[in-house]
Formats: structure tokens, sequence, C-alpha cells
């Protein structure tokens, strides 16, 4: 193990999911009371001769005991607790850990609770907004207020992270059934997966299929019309867009009664986000059956990791191979853990997914240093470096620029940056380490400015939001200020 692994609330509600008492989990185990006591409130790290016999005793991967989830719930709690500015003394990171092993319930309450602050907060700026700029918008804002809308509902694409975050961005019943329906139909053969799931539309539902030429002035992909079953797809995207297109129509069509349930036990509260939520599902649906599990991890080990190959293999995009590599986290067959993230050219994260201890910034602009940003200087080249964030984890950050061309003269094409990243410990099985120093000097990166603690950075934009500072008035640095 990386280091000493706590276990205390996961044990504890193992145990009384089962209904067991303290002294019985015991004796299954071959513990003692006092030492499952010890373990339960987190006063003892768990061996890993333990380990084995937690996962033996409750049947689950003891990967599931893992401290990743952990480690992403004190890395929210520290921005949050940053960003409220409250100004009393923020939490140590001592503190935080101590909430997030011991009370995780009260620590994700904490989060529940800030993100309705946040969106409370957005909304009395908007109506200030609204307000100075008088008209008819000040009064459609005072009115929004006055309805009681709850303040969760405003952020559904932030109730929607979360709920893949915590979720290691893995949905195992619905990888399992597109990797089933995949192997029916022969997906991941040398067919042309496009070609194949067009067809599956047409027979297996009777869907009409037509590829049209969208306007100049539209950003239409996708269209169905449940009542006429016509499906309508832009006939300019590349084929591996308009593949997924389908796999995304095939798996709203094949597995809707899945995403509902999915959906009803997932804990969003606001219509909106659920409405994100099952295009989200839909989406990874449609990328574990036009990349189906266990074939697709084979040939990334095999290939070790190498997009542009693995790209070949599958007739998909850059994008959609690395996105894929971040889901593998399936129990019993897990792959490399990565990160994945896509950034617009203004720096804003439009996906981001994390099944490692890396953290992206909930607020705020990434660290400019990461070199996501860098790859757009460099169209089409593959950018690698060996980052270091501030908790000491060393990751191989790989970058590249992709365009998304719209087919058209006329419209506009799309760019953004792709980075794919692991902790250093696996950068063996990436191709992208050959012949990288992964012990030699490491770039300094950070979540944010705003809860990244380095003193020396020369890119800080502003200070951190928990740290007082001082303005020198007779001496000038590259950064004008100092961190007390």
């Amino acid at each position: 193990m990386r280091e000493k692994l706590y276990v205390g609330p996961k044990l504890r509600s193992l145990r009384e999911q089962q209904g067991l008492t303290l002294d019985h989990c015991a004796s299954r185990l071959g513990l003692s009371p006092s030492y499952l006591s010890q373990l339960e409130t987190n006063q003892r790290p768990v061996t890993a001769r333990v380990l084995i016999a937690l996962s033996r005793t409750f049947a689950i991967d003891p990967a599931d005991f893992d401290a990743d989830d952990e480690s992403r719930l004190i890395a929210d709690l520290r921005e949050a607790s940053a960003d409220l500015a409250l100004g009393v003394p923020s939490p140590t990171l001592t503190e935080l850990k101590l909430a997030a092993t011991t009370a995780p319930a009260v620590a994700r309450q904490f989060l529940a609770l800030h993100r309705a602050y946040r969106g409370l907060d957005e909304r009395l700026k908007t109506l200030d907004e609204a307000l100075g700029a008088g008209g008819s918008a000040a009064s459609g804002v005072t009115g929004a207020l006055i309805t009681g809308i709850r303040p969760e509902a405003l952020l559904p694409y932030e109730e929607v992270r979360d709920f893949f975050h915590y979720r290691n961005n893995y949905i195992d019943e619905l990888d399992v059934a597109a990797e089933e329906l995949a192997v029916r139909l022969g997906v991941g053969s040398d067919a042309d997966t496009g070609r194949l799931l067009e067809g599956h539309l047409r027979q297996a539902f009777g869907v009409s299929i037509v590829r049209t030429a969208a306007p100049a002035d539209a950003d239409l992909l996708r269209r169905y019309d449940p009542g006429t079953r016509l499906l309508t797809v832009d006939r300019d995207q590349s084929e591996s867009t308009l593949a997924f297109q389908f796999a995304v129509q095939v798996a709203e069509l094949t597995f809707g009664q899945l995403l509902e349930a999915i959906l009803a036990d997932s804990g969003l509260r606001s219509r909106e986000a659920r409405a994100v939520a099952r295009v989200g599902l839909a989406n990874y649906a449609a990328g574990a059956l036009v990349l189906p599990y266990i074939r697709f991890a084979a040939a990334a080990r095999e290939l070790r990791h190498d997009v542009e190959q693995l790209q070949r293999r599958f007739h998909a995009s850059f994008e959609q191979i690395c996105h894929r590599l971040s889901t593998l986290q399936r129990p019993g067959a897990h792959g490399v853990p990565f990160y994945f993230v896509r950034v617009d050219q203004a720096g804003n994260i439009t996906k981001r997914h994390s099944a490692t201890r890396f953290q992206f910034a909930r607020f705020g602009g990434a660290c400019p240093l990461w070199n996501v940003h860098e790859s757009f200087g460099h169209p089409g080249r593959i950018l690698v470096q060996v980052a270091q964030m501030p908790d000491g984890v060393r990751y191989l950050c790989v970058g590249r620029s992709i365009v998304k061309r719209s087919g058209s003269y006329l419209r506009p094409n799309r760019q953004y940056a792709v980075g794919l990243g692991c902790e250093v410990t696996h950068a063996h099985e990436l191709v992208y380490a050959d012949g990288v120093p992964l012990d030699g000097p490491a770039v300094p990166i950070g979540i944010s400015c705003r809860t990244c603690e380095r003193e020396n950075c020369h890119q800080r934009a502003f200070p951190p939001l928990d740290r007082k500072l001082v303005v020198p008035v007779n001496e000038r640095r590259l950064v004008p200020f100092a961190l007390v």
C-alpha cells in the first residue's frame, strides 16, 4: 500500500448493513473485538492481512477500501473551506483529514451547504447586476428569487460532476450491460462500428436514419423523433463521431429503464441535474459500447496505452480513447487509474474525470504550469510532463491539442486540449514514459492558485484564500506580494 490505510467508517457501514454485532464480526474476521473497534474508529490502520480478510468476509474488491475517495473528499473540503473566506481561520489540513476519515457524512453535508452558498451567492450577484442595469431583467431575476427555487438546483452540472466523481468515474451496471450488447452485436471486431450500429438501429428498433448537411448557423449533431422513429445526423461529422452518436441512440433505446434506475438511486435532487446526468449516462454507455471493457482494457495494456495505436485499432478519436481509459475501474479487472480532462482555449475545463488522487479545481482556473495548457501552442503534438502536486504525489501528464472539424468552411471548428495522466507508480505501463526520467526534476503544479500553498511560484496569479499576504512598498518581484 502507498500509505497507511484507515477504513473505519466504511468498515462500520459494511458491518451494520449485514446486521453484525462487533463481537460477531470480529469472530468472522479472526480479530479481537477491541482491535476491530480500533479499526472502526480509525485509531489503527488496516494491515494487508486484515484487508484480505475484509474483502473475503464482505465479498468486495480490496480496492474498494482504497483511500482515493477520502483523498477526493479532503481536497474538496480544502477548496470549499478556502473559498468561503468568512474572516475566521480555515481548518488546517490535519483537521480536514480528521473530518473526512471520521465523519464523512458530516463532511459531505458541509460540501452540500457550500454548494448552496455558492448558488445563492451567484444569484445575488446576478440580481445586483440586473438591478444596476434596470429594465425587465431585474423583475425576472427578483421573481426567481422570490419563488424559493432551491439553491442546489442552480448548479446541475456540479451535482452531476460530483455524482461521477464519487463513483470513481465508473458505472458498473451500465458498463457491463453495454459490453454484453457489444459482444452480441460484434462491436470491436474488424467490422465498421458505425455501420454496425446504424444497421442495428434500423433492424432492432425500426429507426430511419437521415444524414443531412447541417445549416451554416446550426450546431446539430443528432436529433431523434420518437414519434416517427426518425434519426437525423450531421453527415459532415467524422466517422468516429458518427459511430458515437449512433451508439448514444442505441443506448437510449436499449438501456432506458436501466438509466432511470441509476438516476433514481443517484441522490441527485434537482430535475435539471437528473436531466444532465441522463445525458452523461447515455454518453457513458455509448463509450462502453464502442469500446467494450475487456477487449479495450486488454488492448490498452498490450499497446502500453499508446492512444494513437488504440485509435487505429478501434477506429475512435483521440478524445474518445482518453476518456475511455479513465473509466477502466471495474472491480477485479482494474486498469491503470487515469485522470482525463478537456480544456478550451480560455482555460475552462469542459470535461473532467479522475480515477487517481489528482484533483481538479472547482472554482477558478487550473494551474498554468500544467502541460495541458501548453498543448495549444503545439498543435497535434503530444507533450509529456512529470508534475508534482503539493502533496508530493508525482504524475506522468500527457497533453495534446485536438480540433473538432465542422466539415464546412462556413461553420467554425472547435479547438480543445486533452490531458491524460497517471501517478508515476503506474508510468512504466505507458509508452509515454519511455526515456522520461521519472525520478528526476518534476514541474511543481497545484490544483489552482486559490488553494495552492506554494510560496515561490513564478506563475502565481493571486494569493491563496486561506493565507494572509504582505505587499512590500520598496521592492518589486515577479509576484508582487509575499505569503505569511
